[in-house]
């Protein structure tokens, strides 16, 4: 049986987590920075696996390692070692910072529900101001002669042609054009309507 030789350089130890918290504790701002690059890059992989998006990763992972210099007092060594507590720390943020994600996407849904759920205001103001314009319409016809308003009503309701108009109503071209002539003019005054 071989022996494999390892070609890799020998892992030198990295520095004592435990004995830097504990300065960072005292406000030890050299071990707080040692600290730091000891732990930032497997607290960004941890927190951009969470998030995804590398922007977001760097701000959490900025607000752990704050969060960690301000409760490194809160370390307790029998719980364990330092890099899984700045890890859980991290994930917790990151988990954190998702849901606030998610709910600030879900209350965005539900404003432009609520905004849009209903008829917008400006559909409400048309359909009425229709409605009105409609009722004024038909006041109007009542005003015009028999002939003026089966004239309008076939030309401009039903969409007939005068000559088509004239058939129907079993009238001369002539008398239809005049008639619906006068009753347009009729109609013009009764609504207000500029010539």
């Amino acid at each position: 049986m071989s022996h494999l030789v390892s070609l890799a350089p020998p892992r030198r130890p990295g520095p004592d987590l435990r004995e830097l918290l504990s300065r960072v504790v005292r406000g030890d701002q050299d071990a707080f920075a040692t600290l730091y690059d000891a732990v930032a890059g497997p607290v960004f992989g941890l927190v951009r696996r969470v998030l995804r998006d590398p922007a977001q990763s760097e701000e959490v992972t900025q607000e752990v390692l704050l969060e960690v210099w301000r409760t490194a007092a809160r370390y307790r060594a029998e719980r364990g070692e330092v890099l899984p507590w700045v890890l859980t720390i991290a994930h917790r943020r990151a988990v954190d910072r998702v849901r606030s994600a998610q709910a600030a996407a879900d209350r965005d849904r539900r404003v432009a529900t609520a905004n849009h759920g209903g008829t917008p205001y400006d559909e409400v103001a048309e359909q009425v101001e229709g409605r009105l314009e409609r009722e004024q319409v038909r006041r109007c016809l009542k005003t015009l002669t028999e002939l003026q308003r089966e004239s309008l009503t076939l030309a401009y309701y039903r969409g007939y042609s005068y000559p088509e108009v004239a058939e129907v109503l079993g009238a001369p071209l002539g008398t239809v054009k005049t008639r619906m002539r006068d009753g347009l003019i009729r109609m013009r005054d009764c609504l207000g309507v500029g010539a």
